[in-house]
């Protein structure tokens, strides 16, 4: 579908890639990797056409439909957020748009004839180009992404405009998946996500058709929707296939391999240069000396690479502090009219890792600033314990660092009574060395700008760390050294995260808080999500037994009518044959209902797409019975004609 053929770029005089080839087949699900500033974005822009490379041409398929979600920065605005989506499904707006005009002019009673007839042809163009993008079914297909992904729908209605910004990606990802793309090409999408809509969407992706290249640092996710792995390093690309954790393995070996190979030629280089060396002014040896000096310069040397530094740190010793750290006791908030929690009773100890999960804007970053004082509740208590001391990390902290501070400057603001060289040592464990150090805060990347607020977290103090979402701009290694920094730390801590992988070794409870609920799970991430599921499960089929009895009762009271009818009609000898063909053709009819309904239910859960293969069977069977049941429904409107004629003849 797509050919990169020696393609580079370079910001300021250094090169991100140079001289790369790769290429993107029907089919493909790539994980985009590299360091943060390595290029992946920028790759992504040059695919879709919105920056042009160094060097190096870009190869596309003819009429190839490409889809991408920038990271952040996308606005709707106008139309109400059902009618924006639709907008994603290809000339469906434009047909509708014609159908309406012709039909109009359709209408005109001093229409002439051959116009007449032109544009009926053309009205039956357009309902033959609806019929082939399925715009009968489109806004039920529609909805039912713009569910997956956490919306309701109250919210179909709502101008976009009302929608913040987290919200408005969304809806730019809902647009993107609609629109049956052969490539999506999708920048940190899961960021803006809860666990839920990450679930539907990780569905989603697991049984799409296109193709997809995906940057994101979520492991669990990028191991469940890729089957390949493309790494820029060191200027260069290399292909890996099979998922995310396949590549970690491979390129442990890769790396490993490469040093053990530069080791063995140096050591072989060097005791060459040592005979060169040793015998180099002795006339009986100067035959054998030349021969190593050819040998030496025929060397095809290994270039060891730059391998990848990470951050490095660990939190300090927290203050002593009281068993119970913190309580909030009958704590509401509202926002206006807009009511987020409701009487809700939380107690952390000491020793707690929380986890707060649940739908965006159920008020998880809002109850998480209200323990960190950021916002003042509307009533209800909120009790410290002896001692205890918060320190409070979130995505809006970093972005309102000031911008005309440099890095250095930012960190010494709060170091007290640190040394010059112990904060640029603490700046250098976050990767600022050298003269990174005088960057202003101003031009640092969105990572950048979450390593120097890291930075700050660690001068204080803390036996009570509150984090909102401290993942969104790090890459893979620093997320690895953050976990495994909050794994040893000794104190308590609140984290709002929908990144299950991240979560797992860390957590041991999870708070769950959604509209009208507020639930405390004790155990991991992966307890919670299996006994949510569970639930699930329950409900379905508490559900599923329900349809069932009204169908059941639905079934008794369409035979009694039926024998009534036959009793009623007995003496009618001409319309027996028919009525039983009609009532049998019902019985099955009834029967396709039911089962198109059961699956109907299975397919709109979260966790559907989970077996992509059972998932593959399902859709396939539903559309075949779909089929049938309209060739049923054909039958039984022919033989009620039918049978309308007969009474009709006997009066």
């Amino acid at each position: 579908m797509i050919d990169i053929v020696n393609l580079s770029l370079q910001f300021g005089g250094k090169y991100l890639y140079k001289d790369v080839n790769f290429k993107i087949n029907a089919g493909d699900k790539i994980s985009l990797v590299g360091s943060n500033g390595t290029g992946k974005s920028s790759l992504l822009k040059m695919l879709n056409g919105m920056l042009e490379p160094e060097k190096g041409d870009i190869f596309k398929r003819k009429n190839m439909a490409i889809g991408y979600l920038p990271q952040e920065n996308v606005t709707h605005k106008g139309l109400p957020l059902l009618e924006e989506a639709l907008a994603g499904v290809p000339g469906l707006k434009e047909l509708q748009e014609k159908e309406r005009e012709i039909t109009a002019l359709l209408n005109d009673p001093e229409l002439e004839e051959l116009e007449h007839l032109g544009l009926v042809d053309q009205l039956g163009e357009i309902h033959q180009r609806l019929e082939e993008i399925d715009s009968y079914s489109a806004e039920a297909r529609v909805e039912k992404v713009l569910l997956g992904l956490g919306f309701s729908q109250n919210d179909f209605e709502k101008l976009t405009d009302h929608f913040s910004g987290g919200w408005q990606m969304r809806i730019a990802l809902a647009k993107m998946l609609i629109a049956e793309n052969d490539l999506l090409m999708m920048d940190e999408p899961t960021n803006h996500l809860d666990i839920d809509s990450l679930e539907w969407l990780t569905g989603f992706l697991r049984t799409y058709k296109g193709a997809l290249l995906l940057v994101s640092h979520d492991r669990r996710f990028v191991n469940a929707v890729t089957n390949k792995t493309l790494e820029i390093y060191n200027t260069d690309f290399s292909v890996f296939n099979g998922n995310f954790d396949h590549y970690l393995r491979a390129k442990v070996e890769r790396d490993e391999r490469v040093e053990h190979e530069f080791e063995q030629q140096q050591k072989r280089m060097k005791e060459i240069q040592s005979f060169i060396d040793r015998f180099r002014y002795k006339s009986t040896k100067a035959k054998q000396v030349q021969s190593r000096v050819k040998m030496l310069e025929r060397f095809d040397k290994i270039d060891l690479p730059d391998f990848e530094k990470g951050i490095t740190f660990k939190f300090p010793e927290p203050p002593k502090s009281a068993q119970i750290m913190y309580e909030v006791k009958n704590l509401t908030m509202r926002f206006g009219d807009n009511l987020v929690l409701d009487s809700i009773d939380l107690r952390i100890e000491k020793g707690d890792k929380l986890a707060f999960v649940g739908p965006n804007g159920a008020g998880k970053s809002t109850l998480s600033k209200i323990i960190a004082s950021v916002l003042t509740p509307t009533s209800g208590e909120k009790v410290p314990g002896y001692n205890t001391s918060v320190a409070y990390f979130s995505q809006e902290q970093s972005e309102v660092l000031d911008p005309e501070l440099d890095v250095l400057e930012t960190i010494a603001m709060e170091a007290g009574n640190m040394t010059l060289p112990q904060i640029r040592a603490l700046a250098g464990s976050f990767l600022f060395t050298g003269d990174d150090v005088f960057k202003k805060v101003g031009v640092l990347s969105g990572g950048e700008k979450s390593r120097v607020a890291l930075a700050l977290l660690l001068l204080k103090k803390a036996n009570l760390l509150i984090m909102d979402e401290p993942t969104n701009h790090l890459d893979y290694n620093s997320k690895l050294v953050l976990q495994k920094a909050l794994m040893n730390f000794s104190g308590s801590l609140v984290i709002v995260s929908h990144d299950v992988d991240f979560l797992q070794p860390i957590v041991n409870k999870v708070v769950e808080i959604r509209r009208g609920s507020f639930r405390v799970f004790p155990g991991t991430i992966e307890y919670y999500l299996q006994k949510r599921g569970e639930e699930m499960m329950e409900r379905n089929e508490i559900a599923a037994t329900s349809r069932k009895q009204e169908a059941d009762a639905s079934a008794n009271r369409k035979d009694q009518k039926r024998l009534e009818a036959e009793l009623r009609n007995k003496r009618y000898k001409a319309t027996k044959e028919i009525n039983d063909r009609i009532a049998t053709l019902e019985g099955e009819i009834e029967k396709f209902e039911e089962q198109i309904a059961d699956l109907e239910t299975a397919m709109g859960q979260a966790d559907f797409f989970d077996d992509a293969l059972e998932a593959k069977k399902k859709t396939d069977a539903y559309q075949k019975l779909k089929d049938t049941l309209e060739k049923k429904m054909d039958l039984w409107g022919e033989l009620q004609i039918e049978l309308e004629g007969i009474l009709e003849s006997i009066g």
